[in-house]
């Protein structure tokens, strides 16, 4: 165990034991976005949070530096030498029409809730993926793996019970607000040359994942 998770439990009067800020780093990397709104991520949250300046020093030498949103309550963990190639080109196709769509309900305000999401019909999605990419979006199988990765990342969600009707479960995704700190506004400049044709590597380009081989396992 870190002689820095001992001093941080010890720290916090009780609150936390080392454990807790073990795995409040592994899961920031893991994950590379948490949000307060979802239950499973609330206490990493807030240890990350309260405990900022120690959690940069042990995420410096991985070339991780960490970005707190207060306003829409998530913390992401973001790579400063990101790695062209670590999502696959369908991956990366995909988030940026995510950004993009995300980007367009902001302008006017068309949030799903109050965790700033973003709801998006696959018909919609399957018509601006098209337009965009010039290509099909993926078959079902295929796009459900995908969003599993990008939910993996932070950037999309699966709709529950209580966010949508059961008629609608299966035809809509939830865009996450971290969408737009993890894909820059670059991001947006790529999805542009791609409508162009002036983009067509196999790599994928932008760097959307913290690890390459989990983005390649999840599409194998």
């Amino acid at each position: 165990m870190s002689k820095q998770w001992e001093e941080l439990a010890q720290r916090s009067d009780g609150r936390y034991v080392e454990e807790d800020f073990e795995m409040a780093a592994y899961r920031l990397v893991a994950e590379q976005v948490l949000y307060y709104a979802d239950l499973q991520s609330r206490k990493a949250f807030w240890i990350i949070k309260d405990y900022k300046r120690e959690f940069e020093k042990v995420l410096d030498p991985l070339g991780l530096d960490i970005e707190i949103n207060t306003l829409l309550n998530y913390i992401c963990a973001r790579p400063r030498h990101a790695k062209a190639g670590s999502a696959t080109t369908n991956q990366t196709l995909l988030a940026l029409v995510l950004r993009s769509i995300y980007d367009q309900a902001m302008q006017v305000g068309e949030m799903a809730n109050d965790e700033s999401e973003v709801a998006c019909e696959l018909v919609e999605l399957e018509q601006k993926y098209q337009l965009a990419t010039g290509r099909d979006l993926p078959g079902k199988m295929e796009l459900n793996s995908l969003f599993r990765q990008l939910k993996r990342w932070g950037l999309v969600r699966i709709p529950s019970d209580s966010d949508v009707e059961d008629s609608e479960a299966e035809s809509v995704i939830l865009i996450r607000p971290a969408i737009v700190e993890v894909l820059g506004d670059t991001a947006l400049q790529k999805l542009t040359r791609w409508s162009k044709g002036g983009d067509s590597d196999s790599e994928g380009g932008e760097s959307v994942g913290v690890d390459s081989e989990g983005a390649e396992d999840e599409t194998a």
